[in-house]
């Protein structure tokens, strides 16, 4: 029973040591360093304090230069990180643009992006199929505009402005007036449609018919 006793207490002193631990360990960490930080700085300052706070504790002033010098390390950390990644990002850059056939199209991709990238995308309404250079030929186009102007006035019926951007470099194209009646819409979005673009017809959105879905689905019903 004794020993019984003996073992319990001794499983709960090394329970209690084994939470105990940790923190012990971490103020003995901080007090490692800021006994290294303030104690190194605080001497060099304490001096030149006025006289109304010359009388707090060493300890307050050595807290409070650690928590100085580790916010400046963090932030000098940040702003080299941010610095590094920008000329790593132009290295990088540069590496691309003088592989041979890939940089020319990096650079018209770049500058398609830049040119119509997130912000002024709220140019382009929708995507539509333009029977473009020939009657029977298809290729993608972005409706800019869907009022009526002055060239309208010249004009007879509803016409869009379309651009129809040309590839592999898609910052150039052609900007027409086209009969809406004879515009396909699509269902894809803006960006999707500049990807189909610059891949020049590689990459294709996922698309699923809904009619035949719906048909699908009256089958299924109608099986069970």
């Amino acid at each position: 029973m004794a020993e019984t006793r003996l073992a319990s207490l001794r499983n709960a002193f090394l329970t209690g040591l084994l939470l105990v631990a940790p923190f012990v360990v971490t103020i003995w960490a901080l007090r490692l360093v800021i006994g290294f930080v303030g104690g190194s700085i605080t001497p060099l300052f304490q001096p030149y304090l006025p006289a109304a706070l010359s009388h707090l504790p060493a300890l307050v002033w050595d807290v409070a230069t650690t928590v100085i010098v580790l916010c400046l390390i963090a932030a000098l950390g940040y702003l080299s990180r941010i610095f590094l990644g920008q000329w790593v990002g132009m290295v990088a850059e540069r590496l691309i643009q003088g592989i041979p056939g890939i940089g020319g199209f990096y650079n018209s991709v770049k500058q398609f992006i830049e040119t119509f990238g997130t912000k002024d995308r709220a140019q382009f309404s929708k995507v539509v199929l333009v029977q473009f250079p020939r009657a029977g030929a298809y290729t993608i186009g972005f409706v800019t505009n869907t009022n009526r102007g002055e060239p309208h006035r010249h004009l007879q019926g509803d016409h869009w402005a379309v651009f129809v951007p040309t590839c592999p470099s898609p910052v150039n194209g052609f900007f027409m007036f086209l009969p809406a009646a004879e515009l396909i819409e699509l269902e894809m979005s803006v960006g999707d449609g500049m990807k189909v673009v610059i891949s020049c017809g590689a990459v294709l959105p996922n698309w699923s018919d809904p009619a035949a879905a719906k048909a699908a689905l009256k089958t299924w019903a109608a099986g069970a």
